[in-house]
Formats: C-alpha cells, sequence, structure tokens
C-alpha cells in the first residue's frame, strides 16, 4: 500500500517539508512546554500541530529525533541571540554584562522554548543512560564565559581571580535565575538582570 504522506510520482519540494519540519519542531516545543516531557508523546504533538502522527513520522525517524531537533534548533536560535549582543562589545566588561543581560532577555520573549528545552535536557538520556545533552552544554558555556574572563584579566580589567570557579559561578546564577522563573513566571527578569549584572560586574572589578 502506498503512503499517503509519499505520493507516487509527486516530487519532494525542499522548502514544503522545511515548512513542515518547522511546524512540527515548534507544536513539539509547545507540547512539552505545557505537558511535559514524559507526557510528550507523538500523537500529543500531532495533534497539537492539526497534523497525523504518520506525518512526524515522515519527517523524523521517531521521539528521540524529532526532540533532539527541538534542542538544537532552540540551542542555535538561543546563540544566534547571544552572539549578535556580544558582538557589539569589545572589553570584557561588556561582554560579561551583555552575556547575562541576553539569556535573561531571551528568556522574557522566549518562555515556552526555555522551559521546553529545560525538560528535555533533563529527561532525555541516550541509550546508555546518560544525559544526551547537558554535559556539552555545560562545558561550552563554562568555556565561553572563562574565554571572556580571561580577556578581562589579560586586558588588566578585572582583578586577580580564577576564571573557571567565576564561569562556573555565573553559569549557575542563570540556571537558577531559570529555574525560578520556570515555577513563577512573574519574576521580573528585568529587575534581576540589573541584580545578577552589578553583582558581578563588582565581583570582578579591580
Amino acid at each position: 500500500m502506498q503512503s499517503v504522506s509519499r505520493p507516487s510520482g509527486r516530487k519532494r519540494n525542499p522548502i514544503i517539508e522545511e515548512a513542515r519540519r518547522k511546524q512540527i519542531i515548534d507544536a513539539a516545543i509547545q507540547t512539552v512546554a505545557s505537558v511535559g516531557y514524559a507526557q510528550a508523546s507523538l500523537s500529543r504533538i500531532a495533534q497539537h500541530a492539526q497534523i497525523s502522527k504518520s506525518v512526524i513520522s515522515y519527517h523524523f525517524a521517531g521521539k528521540d529525533e524529532l526532540l533532539e531537533q527541538v534542542v538544537n534548533q532552540i540551542y542555535d536560535d538561543t546563540w544566534a541571540f547571544i552572539q549578535a549582543r556580544l558582538e557589539t562589545e569589545t572589553s570584557a566588561a561588556g561582554r560579561l554584562r551583555t552575556y547575562i543581560q541576553a539569556n535573561l532577555d531571551y528568556m522574557r520573549a522566549h518562555r515556552s522554548r526555555v522551559l521546553a528545552v529545560g525538560d528535555i535536557v533533563g529527561s532525555h538520556r541516550a541509550a546508555d543512560g546518560t544525559p544526551r545533552f547537558a554535559t556539552t552544554t555545560d562545558e561550552s558555556v563554562i568555556t565561553l564565559l572563562a574565554a571572556i574572563l580571561r580577556q578581562g584579566l589579560d586586558d588588566g580589567e578585572f582583578r586577580d581571580f580564577d576564571p573557571q570557579v567565576v564561569a562556573v559561578t555565573v553559569g549557575q546564577a542563570l540556571i537558577g535565575a531559570v529555574g525560578r522563573w520556570a515555577v513563577d513566571p512573574t519574576v521580573d527578569l528585568t529587575a534581576y538582570a540589573i541584580e545578577l549584572t552589578t553583582l558581578f560586574d563588582r565581583a570582578t572589578r579591580k
């Protein structure tokens, strides 16, 4: 029997297929954000996207691949947002302040994405049971922050400190902000950003 999602003789249109994949990824984000990782079945995602489950199966090998694409998409979008801000700064102090501010600005503008990626990263496991995403992501964030801090030390902007320790502390402060805001959406992220940027400015300056 011919699959209805792969009609015989019809050429594949990459633009249409990419739009469909984006629709499915967006539906997965909204579904995970609203019902959680464990309850975000392909059937629920299909229902949210108003398509059949077979359409998802046409574009993705299964839930694992789909959710990995969700995480990759959100990571790419988040980094593009942050990187554009960082490129406007030349000083280490400005880059550190901008990194913190940009993270919280992205959170405020994309609540569903942040909630979804947090749930998936915390729950999604590789075949051997290890976390699929968390370690790699944490290391890349710490590496970036440590590089910014070392720049400030080399340029004489900052007092003497261990950049790795401070990088981990900044990263954990942002994780704490996400955790609080995830539980309480009324948290003022603008005020939170002011406090964090002021705190780390004072902690690193000479």
